[in-house]
């Protein structure tokens, strides 16, 4: 794509990739750029520290200013940024990093989106498909890209037809998606496969409803045919999205599918199997796998089934899925001190996540938990905090609707703590040799951190320092 001469302006650099490459891919394709981000140089710092030899670059820090929008030639948006920002209803052409990467991309594209669950999905395939390629059961290479926080604008001129590529979708990216088409007419957004993991409420306080939030996840499938994939479970949300789907479908599930279903199953002894339309029968997932939790092997399936409809055997599949090692900030095992391990589970925002956790290990752990509030029912994790050995909270307001919640079932807890070192110290009150500590908050991260991953690291950190 030719971008000389043309005036863009970046609306969000953010420190997780998408407004960094996008400002460093259009500067080096000839744009004239002006970054603008509400947050200032001091938080900015990691991701300006990478644009200082583009010296073309105008920057405006601390604020936003109509007239930059205004005089703009094309404007690319932070998906954090709502699409009824008055900066953005003043622009000439909204883009993001995922819209300039998908007009452009050459390569076999695997899309992946779910509540929860996609980003070990994603990086599960692409932990299978990079062996694939090196195996040679196809030439070329396999990228990862997208919310995972890859921007795939840092590969793009890389690629050629030979390649994969795998992006993770958020409901934010795929709503900027929405009704995007290529100048030849075809959708923007047309995965050869289309996985979508578990559904469950998030981000109400942005949405209002679950089916405002839902029908932005609808999009990943809303551009594909008959020569496409579309992979979701067998519950209300999955049905009603086969129901739109124009590409084939494949079903994973927790029980054995019924004949004449094709899809994927968990056994009772924990392997995936897989059906395909000649009813033939294949293990894709072992019994045993490197990362704990049942949710974790419903991930795996959904990755194994959208693998072997592009063609990899089932026993390279099952071999290489028992080989993945899990991925940072997603129980992730990080240090262990006296008998004790740590975990790390920040990316788990939303209280079914923190459930999960609980019920993902043989003991009961330790889980320090809680952060900010965004309009979410802590139901699922109060159902089941009484496995816990010891519940520790972070300071916050969702920490503050879930200490009523505990109080009324008699369940005792720690904190709220508003200094992470003090609920780390409290944590370790408790634990004993064997012991398992686990982050897991089912909150958002804001207030006490940037983000998640910003949680994540401090809270390796403040672990291996007290431990």
């Amino acid at each position: 794509m030719n971008y000389s001469g043309m005036k863009v302006l970046i609306m969000g650099l953010g420190i997780n990739g998408g407004g960094l490459e996008s400002a460093r891919y259009l500067a080096q394709h000839g744009a004239d750029i002006t970054v603008t981000d509400l947050r200032d140089e001091k938080i900015l710092a990691p991701s300006l520290e990478k644009l200082q030899n583009l010296s073309a670059i105008r920057y405006v820090l601390g604020r936003h200013e109509m007239a930059d929008f205004e005089k703009a030639d094309m404007v690319i948006k932070n998906p954090g940024v709502k699409p009824d920002s008055p900066f953005l209803k003043a622009s000439q052409r909204i883009e993001t990093d995922i819209s300039l990467f998908l007009a452009s991309n050459p390569a076999r594209l695997t899309a992946v989106t779910g509540s929860k669950g996609k980003s070990s999905t994603a990086s599960a395939l692409h932990w299978v498909l990079s062996k694939a390629h090196k195996q040679k059961i196809f030439s070329g290479k396999a990228l990862l890209g997208g919310n995972i926080t890859i921007s795939p604008l840092s590969f793009l001129e890389e690629l050629d037809p030979n390649d994969d590529v795998v992006l993770e979708l958020s409901s934010w990216q795929l709503g900027d998606l929405k009704a995007r088409v290529k100048k030849d007419g075809t959708a923007l957004l047309k995965p050869r496969c289309a996985v979508i993991t578990s559904i469950l409420p998030d981000h109400l306080d942005r949405y209002g409803t679950m089916e405002s939030y839902v029908a932005d996840k609808r999009i990943i499938y809303q551009g594909q045919d008959k020569d496409d994939v579309t992979i979701a479970g067998d519950d209300q949300w999955g049905k009603s999205f086969f129901a739109e789907s124009n590409a084939r479908h494949l079903v994973y599930s927790e029980k054995e599918l019924p004949d004449g279903i094709f899809g994927a199953w968990l056994t009772d002894k924990g392997s995936g199997f897989a059906r395909f339309g000649d009813n033939k029968t294949v293990e894709i997932v072992p019994s045993t796998l490197k990362v704990p939790g049942f949710h974790q092997k419903k991930n795996l399936l959904a990755a194994g089934l959208s693998l072997f409809d592009l063609g990899i055997p089932a026993d390279f599949i099952r071999e290489n899925l028992g080989d993945f090692p899990g991925i940072e900030h997603r129980l992730e095992f990080f240090y262990e001190k006296n008998g004790i391990r740590f975990y790390n589970d920040t990316t788990a925002t939303i209280p079914e996540a923190s459930a999960r956790a609980v019920l993902a290990f043989e003991k009961a752990p330790i889980l320090v938990t809680g952060g900010t509030d965004k309009n979410l029912d802590f139901s699922p994790f109060v159902d089941v905090a009484n496995k816990a050995k010891a519940i520790i909270l972070l300071a916050g307001t969702g920490s503050e609707k879930l200490k009523i919640l505990l109080d009324k079932k008699n369940i005792s807890y720690k904190g709220p703590f508003d200094n992470l070192d003090n609920a780390v110290k409290e944590s370790l009150s408790f634990a004993k040799e064997g012991d398992i500590v686990v982050l897991s908050p089912g909150c958002t991260s804001f207030g006490m951190f940037i983000n998640e991953f910003d949680r994540g690291a401090k809270w390796k950190e403040s672990v291996k320092r007290l431990a």
